[in-house]
Parts: C-alpha cells; sequence; structure tokens
C-alpha cells in the first residue's frame, strides 16, 4: 500500500517538513544551470502554502565533506525558488538547532523557509537517531517529495519519519510512483526496456525484476560488450567486466526461459585502441577486432532497435548507447532518442545521462514521463519498494 499523498493529509496550518531533491547542478559561476528538480516540487510547495501552512524545505546538496562549505550552500537555490512562487524564501543558517526553531515559530502562516544543506551534518547520512529527532522536532506534518534520495536510508528519507502521525508524500513522489509502477505490474505489452550506460553489474537487478513485465530487453552502451562476450562473440580491447561473465550467462539463460527476447548490437562503431581520437569505422557485423574499441552502435543496430522501439506500448530508457558526450558517437543514443519520443507508448526515462541526453536532443518534453531519480527509480524498478517509501509505511513511535 503506498503512503498518502499531501492532498489526503491534515496539513492546515501547521508546520509542514517537505524533503524535497534540490540538488540541482551549478555553473563554475556558482549560478543554477538546471533548475527542473525545484519546478518538479512547485505543486507540492503551493499546496502547503494554500493551505496556510508554515512550509519547512529540506535538502541535500552536492557532497560536503559533513562541515559547511559555502561552495554548497543553498541560498543559490533560494533565491530560484523565491523567483519561481513570486515570494520571498527564507533561507537558515542551519537544519537544526535553537536558532533554526526560533525561525521557524516566527514563520507566518504560508511563509517558506529552506533549511541549509543536511550534508553540512555527517549524522544526515550515517541516519544518526539525535539528528533525526532534532529534524523532527521542527515540525508536525512530514512529506516526502524527494524521490531521487527515497533508496538512501539517511535520517532526512528515514530516521525522522518514525516521529511523525500525520506523514506522507508530495505530488512529484506520486506521479514517480505511479509511472514505476505502472511499468513493473500492468505494462501495456509490447513492452521494451532499453539499457546502457557503462556497467552490466549496475543493471543486472533491475533486468532480473522486470523478467516477469518486459517483452524485449534492447541492450546498448559498454554493458553490450560483458553480454557480447557472454556469447563468446569477441569484443576487442572494448570495456568489459569480466567478472561478471558467468552470472550474464546464468542471466541470458533466464530471458531464454521466460521467452524474453534480449536484443544486442548487430555492428558496431569502433575506434583503434592507440588512437581513439583517430578514424572511426563501423563493423560489419559483431565482431570487434582486437585492436579495437567499440564506442557507439552501427547504423544496422540503430534500425534494429528502432523498429523494436516503434512497435511497443510500453517503453523504459536508462543509459546511453554509446560514448554520447563525444560526437560523433552520439548518434546511436539520439537514434535511440528520437525513436522512443516518436513512439506511440507510455514512454518512462530515467538516469542522468539519458535525460541529458534528451535534452540535447530536444525530445524531454515528448515522453510520457522523465524520472528526477536515476538510481531510485532503478532500484523501485528492481524490487518495488524503496526505504523512504518503507518509512512511511511504518506506524509512529512514542517520543516520550
Amino acid at each position: 500500500m503506498n503512503p498518502s499523498t499531501i492532498d489526503l493529509l491534515s496539513v492546515d496550518d501547521k508546520r509542514d517538513f517537505i524533503r524535497v531533491d534540490f540538488n540541482v547542478p551549478l555553473t563554475n559561476k556558482g549560478e543554477i544551470s538546471d533548475d527542473t528538480r525545484i519546478r518538479e516540487a512547485l505543486p507540492t510547495i503551493r499546496y502547503a502554502r494554500q493551505k496556510g501552512a508554515k512550509v519547512i524545505l529540506a535538502s541535500h546538496f552536492g557532497r560536503p565533506k559533513s562541515k559547511a562549505d559555502p561552495s554548497l550552500s543553498l541560498k543559490p537555490v533560494a533565491e530560484r525558488l523565491g523567483e519561481l512562487l513570486r515570494i520571498p524564501v527564507l533561507l537558515a543558517h542551519d537544519c537544526i538547532g535553537p536558532e533554526v526553531k526560533l525561525q521557524i515559530d516566527r514563520l507566518a502562516s504560508a511563509e517558506v523557509i529552506l533549511l541549509e544543506n543536511l550534508r553540512f551534518h555527517s549524522e544526515e547520512e550515517k541516519n544518526d537517531p539525535a539528528f533525526a529527532r532534532a529534524l523532527a522536532e521542527l515540525a508536525e506534518v512530514y512529506i516526502n517529495d524527494a524521490f531521487g534520495s527515497l533508496h538512501r536510508a539517511h535520517a532526512s528519507v528515514v530516521g525522522m519519519v518514525s516521529h511523525f502521525e500525520t506523514k506522507g508524500i508530495g505530488f512529484l513522489m506520486h506521479k514517480e510512483i505511479a509511472a514505476l509502477s505502472l511499468l513493473r505490474e500492468t505494462p501495456a505489452k509490447p513492452f521494451v526496456v532499453i539499457l546502457g550506460g557503462a556497467k552490466v553489474s549496475d543493471k543486472l537487478g533491475l533486468i532480473r525484476g522486470l523478467l516477469s513485465s518486459a517483452n524485449t530487453i534492447i541492450i546498448g552502451g559498454a554493458m553490450a560488450y560483458t553480454l557480447q562476450l557472454a556469447q563468446g562473440v569477441s569484443v576487442g580491447k572494448s570495456l568489459v567486466e569480466a567478472n561478471k561473465v558467468s552470472e550474464v550467462k546464468e542471466l541470458l539463460n533466464e530471458t531464454s526461459r521466460r521467452g524474453v527476447t534480449v536484443l544486442l548490437p548487430e555492428d558496431h562503431v569502433v575506434v583503434p585502441v592507440t588512437q581513439p581520437e583517430g578514424l572511426y569505422v563501423t563493423t560489419p557485423g559483431r565482431q570487434i577486432p582486437d585492436d579495437k574499441v567499440g564506442v557507439d552502435i552501427g547504423r544496422q543496430t540503430i534500425m534494429s532497435f528502432s523498429s523494436a522501439i516503434n512497435s511497443a506500448r510500453t517503453i523504459f530508457w536508462n543509459g546511453p548507447m554509446g560514448v554520447f558526450e563525444r560526437p560523433p558517437f552520439d548518434r546511436g543514443t539520439k537514434a535511440v532518442a528520437e525513436a522512443v519520443a516518436g513512439a506511440q507508448a507510455f514512454s518512462v526515462a530515467g538516469g542522468g545521462d539519458t535525460v541529458a541526453a534528451l535534452q540535447q536532443a530536444g525530445l524531454a518534453e515528448k515522453l510520457s514521463h522523465i524520472s528526477t531519480g536515476g538510481g531510485a527509480s532503478l532500484e523501485f524498478l528492481e524490487s518495488g519498494d524503496l526505504p523512504g517509501i518503507a518509512a512511511l509505511r511504518e506506524p509512529a513511535v512514542s517520543n516520550t
């Protein structure tokens, strides 16, 4: 059973703690380069304000070394949020302590305060009970709208939740869980899964988690070379995880037993080992010469993958098809992006590189859902649950 959304909870005129994911990228000048995660949280924040709540927002930001770091302050986020909400957004000097409590006590209804970076305290990532209790003492209601952090058993995601009787999820979380649950449980068929990226080890659990619902699994990127190696096809000097070959063989046998089609590259774009910036060629087939490195899928593979994608009614995509950050080795990834965007299907994409590729191609808005959490989306599809969701289902503990 999924947690209740904020509109089904009594949040009126209360101190609402909303865990958001404002871990946005910055330019070298300290300016926000992509405010998508801030914008995605706006519906939940606006709803709480409409109900007269005192809105307390909390997020991590970057990877500070468990101490205050001015370069990782949430100040630019507070400023951008204020611009989007068209109201002043206060920035607390810390995330716990008597001064922060005093600031919150002074808030008027519908005012918003953003706590300073949670990771300025090492206790956040350690899920320290005392730190979790200190965070919980700031509010009367707990709302998690930080899907990208749900797979982390941190104090603000798991530890503090047990201190609240009234707790639930925001609208972004509801949207994420609904989209990903559909992929696991009731996808319209054919359901095509597209996986890429460097490491097959990162996706083995995901593949197992989707075997009962997927019809076709398309695999590109460097992870395809490990699967090709497991089939006894030469991969040259391409990136592989040799220690995963045995496990991959078992997985391929399992997909065959279940009747799930696995599509691997039929040709490859390769470069010489000694001149990776030099001349690139496309192999005539699956074999990669001993002195070459695979960097992208070839034209025949693009046609094969696109054909499968075009026939799909449900699609999930995570991971690029090649070294997409180095043109012209972005052609395979762009072609897949175009096929996914053009398919008459419920389409979901997740993962930073995948989303970046879609945005570069100007196709992100063509998909049904773009997940804000790459790692969280993979873990949810693998197991159907996450630590942050499980914590919301647990009964409150007595604070006496």
